[in-house]
């Protein structure tokens, strides 16, 4: 988190729980630049039933010659408005459900569907939102985000905690523990801080936990986190025993800048300004470190990031592109040239199994792009891994932008074009100011919020006003972010902010050290 630009290491001089499947995603795919970055719950409510329900398969056969939109079934109630349109209702229990691929064309055999767009197209609509978990009537729970938003929105700047962090220098990360016990704060002058979030109290200030910059933490469970270091370190800490560390862990050349963690393989990965992505054993580190390899390697390298079920790999630049590693496997390193590049839609080899590992360089498209091309300073992906979180500084420092890109899956538009697997939904024009700094923004446990480092201040943007689910609101054109919130009572320019997993809390910390907690008054 350290200023970067052609002088910095990189630079090169010249440049949870309850998943939901998201929908299906639409639109066209955003075209790309010629790439060339790297080296030659409870039940569900029923709407209102109507008057009849559909024919079980093996019940007698509509009488030949029925009344005008009547399904004629024996023993049926007498008729209403909507019987008179033959809109059947959701079947009970003891009936057995008609399928999603119900046609039009099947109202002879079945007596459902009254036609395309009919009533009965509608409840196979209604049955196929059920079957991917969306809609309103699927998870009472999903309705517990309105609670949140309206405290979220009640906030004032007036209600914020700030925390005694003036001495260590400016704050480049924060992250909170899994179970929300926890916020730990890295600081540029070679301390981690950790607070009770609850409390406001100090825990412990580990004041040489390196030798440079602390860049980045990451919890690995709920005692054990790893920190990253301009010293070209990374080290483990264990909560239970902070006076010394786990390991320390040795491999990069320059500034290591991100730790991920894949949990199924309790597999560590950083990358660094050397333009190395590392992968470090977690499962058998010693005193002396643990077992590591170098996985991948790409110049400008900025920022990179897992999506949450470990899929994709996903690696910001600074010449303006992003790299997608499709199917992971972090179990095999990539020379270059190993891997294979996906230039059109990516096909099923001859055995049927799509290639792993296989590379997509996309540049992402930006509103208002400048004419001196962009950095991607900051990369977040959302919680469900339905789409990325870019933060796009423009080469020349005199533009910055936050941008949502959804991830677009199935056949392109034109069959020729490129691949390109982001489209742009939403953005929003930053504030510019402190210029040179990176400023690390963040979605909230749901991915229906996102907090944004502006000015002297935090913004809480929303995909609407109502705050609802991306897939939910999707725009057929890229869309304005809505600001729900802003929150300003810093007094020097907020470098990174950051959601609590459990609790209604906003951390955000400032180039001046001071890290302040948002969080409504009752």
């Amino acid at each position: 988190m350290f200023p970067f630009g052609p002088h910095s290491p990189g630079g090169d001089g010249s440049a949870g729980a309850g998943a939901e499947e998201p929908a299906p995603h639409e639109g066209q795919a955003a075209a790309t630049r010629p790439p060339s970055p790297l080296h030659p719950g409870a039940d569900a409510t029923h709407p209102p039933p109507p008057a009849r329900s559909p024919r079980r398969p093996g019940a007698p056969s509509l009488s030949p010659a029925p009344r005008s939109g009547e399904l004629g079934l024996p023993g049926a109630p007498e008729s209403s408005a909507a019987s008179a349109q033959g809109e059947p209702s959701p079947p009970s229990p003891p009936r057995r459900r008609p399928g999603p691929d119900c046609k039009a064309e099947s109202r002879g055999r079945h007596g459902l569907c009254a036609g395309l767009g009919g009533p009965g197209a509608r409840l196979f609509g209604w049955l196929k939102e059920r079957s991917l978990g969306r809609g309103l009537f699927v998870d009472p729970a999903r309705d517990n985000f309105r609670t949140m938003t309206s405290l979220y929105g009640s906030i004032h700047p007036a209600d914020s905690v700030y925390l005694s962090t003036r001495t260590h220098g400016a704050v480049f990360n924060l992250e909170y523990s899994p179970d929300g016990s926890v916020l730990t704060v890295a600081c540029e002058q070679t301390e981690v801080l950790l607070f009770d979030p609850i409390s406001s109290k100090h825990i412990k200030t580990l004041s040489e936990a390196h030798e440079d910059c602390v860049n980045n933490i990451r919890f690995l469970d709920n005692r054990l986190f790893a920190t990253c270091s301009d010293d070209t370190t990374i080290a483990l800490w264990d909560l239970r025993k902070l006076n010394t560390k786990v390991c320390t862990l040795h491999g990069h050349t320059s500034w290591v800048k991100n730790i991920e963690y894949d949990t199924n393989t309790r597999l560590l990965v950083t990358s660094g300004f050397d333009g190395n992505v590392i992968i470090w054993d977690t499962n058998r580190y010693t005193e002396d470190g643990c077992p590591h390899k170098k996985f991948f390697h790409t110049r400008f390298l900025m920022r990179m990031r897992l999506t949450p079920d470990c899929s994709k790999m996903l690696i910001s630049t600074s010449s303006g592109y992003l790299l997608i590693l499709h199917d992971l496997d972090l179990t095999k390193s990539l020379e270059v040239g190993s891997y294979p590049i996906l230039r059109a839609r990516r096909t099923t080899s001859s055995s049927g199994v799509s290639p792993r590992n296989s590379l997509e360089v996309v540049t992402p498209e930006v509103l208002g792009e400048s004419d001196h091309g962009n950095c991607i300073t900051s990369l977040q992906l959302h919680p469900k891994g339905w789409a990325t979180l870019l933060r796009c500084s423009s080469n020349s420092d005199d533009e910055e932008c936050t941008c949502v890109y959804e991830f677009q899956e199935g056949a392109p538009v034109r069959p020729v074009s490129p691949r390109c697997s982001l489209r742009l939904t939403h953005y929003i024009e930053e504030a510019n100011v402190g210029r040179g700094y990176i400023k690390e923004l963040c979605f909230s446990p749901d991915g229906r919020m996102i907090s944004s480092p502006h000015g002297y201040g935090i913004r809480l943007l929303g995909f609407d006003k109502q705050c609802s689910e991306l897939v939910d609101c999707l725009p057929k054109e890229a869309s304005p972010l809505r600001v729900i919130r802003s929150l300003y009572s810093h007094n020097d320019v907020v470098l990174t902010t950051k959601f609590s997993p459990t609790h209604c809390q906003i951390a955000s910390g400032c180039l001046s050290g001071r890290v302040s907690l948002y969080q409504p008054k009752f």
